[in-house]
């Protein structure tokens, strides 16, 4: 189908192997079946697939999830920066320009962290609905619904974001199948903390969630009063992000290591 068949596995979002979340990243050398790029990621099973195909002085970027594919990813544009960087693809001085589905995203080397400069999501208040404790697990303060079709909802404290177990087959039934739980941290050296639940896209809990922060960004912001944040996604394998918001803009750094390199027998 194509001559370049190596496929690569990458934890994002931190420097420790097995930490994180992984990505498997594909370096294509020409257009691709939609379907053949969906059998791949549901074959990979991770949360995010993603191909890269270089277009002039850009890099098209599509992701998939084992079931469908999303216009935007944080964790698998980081990961394949990496690889882009690894492989001597793209100088480590240039700046990298992926044209997503959600967007153009500019990635770049800064003091040892890949920086990713993604859009701004916008966020609206809502109405808790009454069921939601009994479907999280804790009651919020607050709630907001936003662009990337985000459900935000706000804990009273860390913990309550910690031991919450879902029941995740019902979250999709009312409406909450795009879910964001947060709450500020304990630890004075984390501004927030963050779990994902995407049961929608045949994913419960995602690892580590760099779109997310999109409006993550935003909103702390504007609770905190400070542009520069630290957030910690407290999933089983956990991850951690540097993230600022200035001038309508998220900026989300990170780190990221190379896990496997394999190659398609098809």
């Amino acid at each position: 189908m194509f001559s370049n068949k190596k496929i690569y596995q990458v934890d994002a979002f931190t420097e420790v192997p097995f930490k994180g979340n992984p990505a498997a990243i594909m370096v294509l050398e020409n257009e691709v079946a939609e379907n053949w790029m969906q059998s791949v990621a549901s074959e990979m099973n991770l949360s995010e697939t993603a191909f890269v195909l270089k277009k002039g002085d850009l890099f098209e970027i599509r992701y998939f999830t084992p079931t469908v594919e999303i216009p935007l990813c944080g964790h698998a544009t980081l990961a394949s920066a990496h690889i882009l960087f690894e492989l001597g693809i793209v100088n480590a001085n240039d700046t990298i320009k992926f044209q997503a589905k959600g967007g153009l995203l500019l990635v770049k080397n800064i003091d040892g962290y890949i920086a990713m400069e993604f859009p701004e999501y916008n966020f609206k208040p809502i109405k808790i609905p009454n069921h939601f404790k009994e479907l999280v697990g804790f009651q919020p303060s607050s709630m907001y619904k936003s662009d990337g079709n985000w459900v935000i909802a706000i804990a009273e404290s860390q913990e309550q974001i910690r031991i919450c177990a879902p029941k995740f087959q019902r979250l999709e039934t009312f409406g909450l199948g795009h879910l964001i739980i947060t709450a500020a941290s304990t630890d004075s050296t984390i501004d927030f903390v963050v779990r994902c639940f995407v049961p929608e896209t045949g994913i419960n809990e995602d690892p580590v969630t760099g779109s997310a922060h999109c409006v993550l960004a935003p909103l702390w912001s504007g609770l905190l009063n400070k542009t520069n944040m630290t957030s910690h996604q407290i999933s089983k394998r956990g991850g951690k992000l540097l993230v600022s918001y200035r001038n309508n803009s998220v900026e989300i750094k990170g780190k990221a290591t190379t896990i496997f390199e394999g190659f398609l027998k098809i």
